[in-house]
């Protein structure tokens, strides 16, 4: 099992990188949310100077906001400064999109994007649109180095949804999921090896890893400790935000684990004037809890989006997930406290692993 750290993208603090990398963590996935966090590319630059083995991820870039030819630079860019280590991770935009007020990217344009940036990024011309006006492209003077297309460059997704996940299987090196919010592990995985068995792809080398909020409990500790809820609740509501957002823009029922307090975080949502929800549903997005969140999380909501106990049950977990195909996990600490959290985590369950 790989570990991983999720980077709330601050850009002075790219030391934090470095410091994963000394202990273990082999990947470092960095957020890409432009109304809240410095700018994904600009911190990978950085962290690719500053580190030498960990694998440097975007985690994940946002169709939305730049188009594919933009991407297939910035990313082939970061491959010049940490040849063979980074990763394109790609995903619809719930978050970036929704501080806009906009909808995640479609699917089916997603693909098309996808493609664009695949083919970039292996030296092909694509016959690109841009603005109703199709006409061919193509990276040049890559012989100049101003980027990097000899170290090639993985493609991940994250994607909680079949259609997502098949196309995951169908096109991308990986998948990232979201636990529980992606559904249960083997689920995914069986969308995953149908799309690739229908494309006719080898899946042997396909990667899948899981953002898990893993809560490491303290000798007698309960559950519901002012420090767990401190440190662990902001990664805890962020499931809460994402499906508050996707249940009221496309209907039906919250699942079972948020139904006991979706009354309260409804009433708690609605104080704020409709025409900025789409701003407070996101605005403390992994980084701290509102007090009126804080009271909401319940020890249902901890044990059905975590996964929590003492470092030893932990670790059998992760084992567990392992055996169900599961490559790798990574969290997103707060930055107030993820240089304490990533130690606790790499001592006490790590190195159980």
């Amino acid at each position: 099992m790989d570990f991983a750290v999720v980077v709330p993208t601050k850009i002075d603090d790219v030391g934090y990188v470095a410091h994963a990398e000394n202990l273990g963590y082999t990947h470092a996935w960095v957020a890409d949310s432009q109304m809240i966090w410095s700018d994904v590319y600009a911190y990978m630059a950085l962290a690719a100077e500053r580190t030498r083995k960990i694998k440097l991820g975007a985690g994940v870039a946002i169709p939305g906001t730049r188009i594919a030819p933009v991407t297939a630079n910035s990313i082939a860019t970061i491959n010049r400064l940490a040849p063979g280590r980074v990763i394109l991770g790609m995903g619809t935009g719930n978050t970036a999109m929704g501080l806009m007020g906009q909808k995640p990217y479609k699917m089916k344009a997603f693909g098309e994007y996808l493609h664009t940036v695949r083919d970039l990024l292996d030296g092909k011309e694509v016959q690109y649109t841009y603005d109703g006006r199709t006409k061919p492209i193509q990276i040049l003077m890559k012989e100049y180095n101003f980027i990097n297309l000899e170290d090639r460059i993985p493609i991940y997704i994250s994607a909680f949804g079949p259609k997502g996940q098949a196309l995951a299987g169908a096109f991308c090196d990986g998948l990232i999921i979201s636990l529980p919010r992606g559904g249960p592990l083997p689920v995914a995985m069986e969308r995953v090896r149908a799309a690739g068995k229908k494309a006719g792809r080898s899946m042997d080398d396909f990667y899948t890893a899981a953002l898990v909020t893993m809560v490491v409990q303290e000798p007698g500790e309960s559950i519901t400790s002012e420090r767990i809820v401190r440190d662990y609740g902001p990664s805890i509501f962020a499931t809460v935000h994402y499906v508050y957002d996707k249940v009221t823009r496309e209907g039906g029922e919250p699942p079972d684990y948020v139904k006991g307090i979706w009354k309260q975080y409804a009433d708690f949502v609605r104080e704020v004037p409709e025409s900025h929800r789409h701003i407070a549903l996101h605005n403390n997005h992994y980084m701290y809890l509102h007090p009126a969140e804080a009271e909401m999380v319940t020890e249902e909501l901890i044990r059905a989006t975590c996964i929590v106990g003492q470092p030893e049950e932990i670790a059998e977990q992760l084992q567990e997930l392992e055996r169900q195909g599961l490559n790798q996990v990574m969290f997103c600490p707060p930055v107030s406290s993820q240089y304490r959290l990533s130690e606790d985590i790499a001592r006490r369950v790590m190195s159980r692993m």
